[in-house]
């Protein structure tokens, strides 16, 4: 999986939308009700890097790996950065990116949950 169809997959899920942040952040958000659950940087050097929020377990077993590090500014809230994307199985890319999104629906009102479920 590249970064373009890790970004597809991220706009698919439900409530998702997207924001394009430009200079200084440079990021493309993904967030749920206002709640971000990915992300992306957009400039260089380190362009299409993606970061995601993990649990606090898989945070320290994530960031042992190879390739993969706390997310800056956000490594104290549980975020890692994925640096190649196509390096990790696709299955796996997956399983975070849905924990992630499913944090970020928890912390909405049930009433918004419902709302953007039944969008």
């Amino acid at each position: 999986m590249d970064s373009k169809q890790l970004q597809d997959l991220c706009g698919r899920l439900p409530g998702a939308v997207r924001h394009l942040h430009g200079p200084p952040s440079n990021i493309l958000v993904y967030a749920v009700g206002g709640k971000q659950f990915a992300y992306f940087k957009t400039s260089e050097p380190e362009a299409w890097r993606f970061s995601v929020r993990v649990s606090p377990e898989r945070f320290v077993e994530l960031t042992d790996m190879p390739g993969i590090k706390p997310a800056r500014y956000m490594g104290r809230f549980h975020w890692v950065t994925i640096v190649r994307v196509e390096a990790m199985p696709e299955a796996y890319l997956e399983e975070l990116l849905a924990w992630s999104h499913q944090r970020a629906m928890a912390s909405l009102s049930r009433a918004r949950r419902a709302e953007l479920a039944g969008q």
